[in-house]
C-alpha cells in the first residue's frame, strides 16, 4: 500500500538530527525546472508564484543559490503545514519512520514524488502553478504519468490523503487493477458532507500518524481511526471512499 499526501507551502531546513537516505527519483527533471526558474527575473517569479513581495524575495534568493545536491533535509521533516504539525514526525519512534519510508509518498510540483527520507531543498512551486515553458504546458503536463508509474511500480493499492490539486496527478492514469481509496473528513450538514479545510488537514496528518503507530497494512484497519472527533461512517462510505464524520466539535 502507498499513502499519498500533499506538500506544504512553508518549509524549513534545520532538521539536523536525521540525515537524508536517498535522492529524489526524478532529480534530473527537478534540475530542469530549477534551471528554468533560476533564469526568471524577480518580477517574473513573483507573478508565476502569485505571492507577496516577502515570499517572492525569499524564493528568488532560494532559486538563485539553489544546489539540489548540496545541503538537503529529509522531505518529511522539511514541510511545516498543518498536516505535518499533526503528523508530528519530529517525535516519531524509529519504527514509525521505517513504516512511512516504505508506505508514504509526498507529491510535489518541484520534485514530482518524494519518499520521506529523500533529501530536499526549500522551494516554492505548487502543482497548479501556471508554468508554461518550451518543454511543458503546465506542471501536470511536465510530470505526465511519472508519479503514477512510480507509485504503482510495486503496489496496486493507493490511499489518497492528498488535496485535489495533487491527487489529479494520479487519478488521471488509474487503471482497473489499482485499488484507489480516498479518505474524506467532514460533517453532515443539511444532508451533505461538508469538509472544512483546516480540520481536513489536521485529520490527514493524524491519519498518517495513526497508520505509522499501528503499522497498518490492511485498508480495513483504517476504519478504526477515531482521532480529533472523527469516526468512520459505513453508510456514507464505499469501496473507493472512506468517510469519517466529526462526532463532536474538533478543537486545536
Amino acid at each position: 500500500m502507498k499513502i499519498i499526501i500533499s506538500p506544504a507551502k512553508k518549509m524549513f531546513m534545520d532538521a539536523d538530527f536525521l540525515p537524508p537516505r536517498n535522492a529524489p527519483v526524478y532529480l534530473e527533471k527537478t534540475q530542469k525546472l530549477k534551471e528554468f526558474l533560476q533564469n526568471l527575473t524577480y518580477e517574473e517569479l513573483k507573478k508565476l508564484l502569485c505571492c507577496n513581495d516577502e515570499i517572492a524575495r525569499l524564493n528568488y534568493e532560494r532559486y538563485q543559490k539553489m544546489n539540489l545536491c548540496g545541503y538537503t533535509n529529509p522531505a518529511i521533516l522539511s514541510y511545516d503545514g498543518i498536516q505535518y504539525k499533526y503528523m508530528a514526525p519530529q517525535v516519531f519512534e524509529n519504527d514509525y519512520f521505517d513504516y512511512v519510508e516504505n508506505h508514504l509518498r509526498i507529491l510535489s510540483g518541484f520534485y514530482g514524488i518524494l519518499k520521506p527520507f529523500d533529501g530536499v531543498v526549500a522551494y516554492r512551486l505548487e502543482m497548479q502553478t501556471k508554468l508554461r515553458t518550451a518543454f511543458c504546458r503546465n506542471l501536470y503536463d511536465y510530470w505526465n504519468d511519472d508519479i503514477y508509474r512510480d507509485l504503482t511500480r510495486n503496489d496496486t493499492t493507493i490511499l489518497n490523503l492528498a488535496s485535489a490539486e495533487y491527487s489529479k496527478t494520479v487519478e488521471k492514469y488509474l487503471t482497473p487493477d489499482v485499488n484507489y481509496v480516498t479518505c474524506k473528513f467532514g460533517e453532515q450538514i443539511g444532508g451533505k458532507l461538508i469538509e472544512k479545510g483546516v480540520y481536513v488537514k489536521m485529520a490527514r496528518g493524524e491519519m498518517v500518524r495513526f497508520m505509522a503507530e499501528n503499522a497498518v497494512e490492511d485498508l480495513d484497519k483504517i476504519k478504526e481511526f477515531n482521532r480529533l472527533g472523527f469516526v468512520y461512517n459505513d453508510e456514507l462510505s464505499d469501496n473507493n471512499t472512506f468517510v469519517f464524520l466529526a462526532s463532536c466539535r474538533v478543537n486545536n
